[in-house]
């Protein structure tokens, strides 16, 4: 029954593309979406666009969009802190395919949780990694004073609410913003969770920096063909030498309760590069075990 549950929706969701994007999801909640000039793009770093493999991505094309998404789930119930999930979509995506290729909101939803998802638009259908101006100092910092902002004035959220825990997940190429986000970001303190969801190519030490010494959850799922299993065994590798514990188990025998007991997770999946983040609901799965907390249930 879940099975056919999950197909129907990404059917539904693939088929409603073509719908405004803030009107897709409004059985799930509340989507807003606004151009700020705090998002990512457009950054001094690629004015002059960006050359991949021989082909020259444009600024105009892909390095202007200053979309900034952020849904409210149905149910949220307002209090004197704001949580906050951040996701990242990877290479050749945007805000409006990420979310339909995904099911991001839908997952979000079905985890039941009361925070904020805030979708920053990356570099838009580029095979591009670089964060713009999350990767500058305080740049985290000074996009969620205007998401804050955002949420007050649309009375989301109580008018004098601050912020509270932070939670970065990320597919593929989002390795790149994360790492500079946890380093440079400005929050520091806030920073709870970190999901890589098939993403660790590089920038291994600012990860290895923040489980260190940001004592929050970090959730590493990798497969054999993405390119990221070289760089997850060597970051376990250097936990081992540095006598740090960490859970490592193929994803099929790791149970929610593994992912709750363990602050270090590295999941070993048999899926494929793009079925990692939403072929079982990953997303949704570590979220509902994260330590966020749950949307209360309204009196009958």
């Amino acid at each position: 029954m879940k099975s056919r549950l999950l197909a129907l929706i990404l059917i539904v969701s693939s088929a409603a593309v073509a719908q405004p994007v803030t009107e897709r999801y409004a059985a799930y909640g509340d989507l807003i979406l606004r151009r700020l000039s705090t998002a990512p793009f457009p950054h001094p770093g690629r004015a002059n666009g960006h050359v991949y493999d021989g082909t020259m991505y444009g600024e105009a094309e892909h390095y202007r969009d200053s979309s900034v998404a952020l849904f409210v789930p149905a149910g949220y119930g307002r209090s004197s802190t704001v949580d906050l999930v951040f996701y990242f979509h990877g290479w050749g995506n945007n805000i409006d395919t990420a979310l339909a290729r995904y099911a991001v909101i839908e997952q979000f939803s079905a985890s039941r949780k009361n925070a904020v998802l805030v979708l920053p638009e990356a570099a838009y259908n580029a095979p591009d990694g670089f964060g713009g101006k999350l990767e500058d100092k305080d740049g985290m910092k000074r996009l969620i004073a205007d998401v804050m902002r955002i949420l007050k004035h649309e009375r989301k959220v109580s008018p004098r609410a601050s912020v509270g825990n932070i939670i970065l997940a990320g597919h593929s190429g989002a390795y790149r913003v994360m790492s500079f986000m946890l380093l440079r970001g400005g929050l520091l303190k806030h920073m709870r969770e970190v999901y890589l969801f098939d993403a660790l190519y590089g920038q291994t030490e600012k990860f290895a920096h923040w489980i260190e010494h940001g004592k929050g959850r970090f959730i590493n799922i990798y497969t054999d063909g993405g390119g990221t299993k070289n760089e997850s065994e060597n970051l376990m590798a250097c936990l081992d030498a540095w006598k740090i514990r960490y859970f490592h188990a193929d994803e099929a025998q790791a149970a929610p309760a593994d992912l709750q007991r363990n602050r270090i997770v590295f999941l070993h999946s048999d899926l494929k590069h793009n079925e990692v983040f939403s072929k079982r609901w990953q997303f949704r799965e570590y979220l509902a075990t994260s330590s966020l907390k749950d949307i209360k249930k309204r009196a009958r």
